[in-house]
């Protein structure tokens, strides 16, 4: 059985954040938690669960909602991998030194 770790305080403030933006979001759009809700297809809690920073609420909900403000393409570019300044430099650090062409064999 595996201990859930608790979630780390930087992780917490982001969360915190998406919930704070996605209200402000709503806000601007001058729309009421229901009304998002009913857009979304997901429920009025989901929408205050998302809003207050709950972590269980899930990706779907969560794509739901930013269908509906007109953000998803900015999920989409969440992680990037072609902007993944760390990954690529481990990529880079891990090409060989050299490049050596094939052996061939004689058999045709």
């Amino acid at each position: 059985m595996t201990t859930k770790l608790p979630l780390p305080l930087p992780a917490r403030r982001a969360v915190a954040k998406l919930g704070d933006d996605l209200s402000r979001s709503r806000r601007r759009r001058q729309l009421t938690q229901v009304s998002l809700a009913e857009r979304s297809g997901v429920s009025p809690a989901t929408i205050k669960r998302l809003e207050s920073g709950d972590t269980r609420v899930s990706l779907e909900a969560l794509a739901r909602v930013l269908y509906v403000l007109g953000e998803l393409p900015r999920l989409e570019r969440l992680l990037d991998t072609a902007a993944d300044e760390l990954g690529l430099m481990l990529m880079d650090q891990a090409l060989p030194k050299r490049v050596r062409p094939r052996q061939r064999s004689g058999a045709l």
